[in-house]
């Protein structure tokens, strides 16, 4: 840029205004344009150049060459200086100050949006946000005393209450399918709450529709056995026809075989973790707190919440609660929001 300075400054009138326009674009921060194919500019008419001595002209050469091997250079590590700048691949590059500033823009409108629908559902307070997923998966395993026979020898699917993590969230799942209030859908997804669904075909099949909505929404859909059989009484050929007969109701309507299995009532036996092994379960996750509308269950005496909990709760309505799928969703948010806890997806952390 310097060689092509010199050679414009050599002109007259023109000369100058043209030289004066290239450095307000370049001040402007116009992208610069490659050297290499480019036409030399012709002077105005009427205007010769001057000669340049020998030893100039060869030296002015040098310049230029440096000028444009610099360019290339730097125009292939950043894609080039200024707003319009682009990277190796053709993507526009952002300086770093205006990334930071849009991504600062991004949080505040997401926190406003979160501060509107807990105020437009009747929060007491904002739920906090999750962390982010863990790159690397907590190892799973049985809980003690749920264990079946022979459960790590034939590596039969773990069966938990908490899933081990140092964060401070808990998993909210919630069972069967009876309800299909569309408040609860329009509220989960106003607050951006994650939830896992499990489903027993015989409650969901009157209307499939409500849980594509929610799948599309993405909820994740897994197994509750067909028809909600307490699966000890069952035989292994039973049993494996309840767990496989949901995998395949799910798979052909929502398009994607489940990985989760929760036993009706939280009952099982070993032929139950076989059956669900074979239908390609790979994990049997149950709970640790029940949610109601009207109270909370606890398995554990102390009634806390842990970092990692799985809470349940089931689709119900009036008919069988005092209130609605919202009012059980204020109770939950309201109580694990005051004691500092987000909820986060239970699949990130599997």
């Amino acid at each position: 840029m310097l060689a092509a300075a010199l050679v414009v400054s050599a002109c007259a009138g023109g000369g100058d205004e043209e030289a004066s326009s290239r450095r307000g674009s370049s001040e402007r921060g116009e992208a610069a344009r490659p050297v290499h194919g480019r036409q030399p500019e012709e002077p105005p008419k009427g205007h010769r150049k001057q000669q340049e001595p020998e030893g100039r002209q060869e030296q002015r050469g040098r310049q230029e060459e440096r000028g444009r091997r610099e360019q290339q250079g730097e125009q292939g590590r950043a894609g080039g200086r200024g707003r319009h700048g682009r990277s190796g691949r053709g993507a526009l590059v952002m300086p770093a100050a205006r990334a930071l500033d849009a991504y600062a823009a991004r949080l505040r409108r997401a926190h406003a949006l979160r501060v509107a629908a807990a105020k437009r559902w009747g929060l007491a307070a904002v739920p906090l946000v999750p962390p982010a997923s863990p790159a690397e998966k907590p190892a799973l395993g049985t809980r003690k005393g749920f264990e079946v026979d022979g459960q790590v020898a034939d590596r039969l699917p773990p069966v938990f209450t908490t899933v081990p993590t140092r964060h401070k969230v808990v998993f909210l799942t919630i069972d069967d399918g009876a309800e299909k209030d569309p408040a609860f859908l329009r509220m989960m997804n106003d607050l951006k709450i994650p939830y896992t669904a499990f489903l027993s075909d015989y409650l969901i099949k009157e209307d499939y529709g409500y849980f594509e909505r929610m799948r599309d929404r993405g909820v994740v859909l897994s197994n509750h056995t067909l028809n909600h059989r307490f699966m000890p009484a069952l035989s292994y050929v039973d049993q494996k026809r309840e767990i496989c007969g949901m995998q395949d109701v799910i798979e052909k309507r929502y398009g994607k075989r489940p990985t989760l299995f929760r036993p009706p009532y939280g009952n099982y036996d070993r032929d139950t973790l076989r059956a669900a092994k074979a239908c390609g379960i790979k994990a049997v996750p149950l709970w640790n707190e029940e949610v109601h509308v009207d109270r909370w269950d606890h398995r554990e005496a102390d009634r806390d919440l842990r970092p990692g909990d799985i809470v349940l709760s089931h689709f119900r309505g009036e008919e069988d609660w005092k209130g609605t799928m919202p009012d059980m969703i204020r109770r939950f948010l309201n109580r694990v929001t005051a004691e500092g806890y987000a909820v986060a997806r239970l699949e990130d952390y599997l």
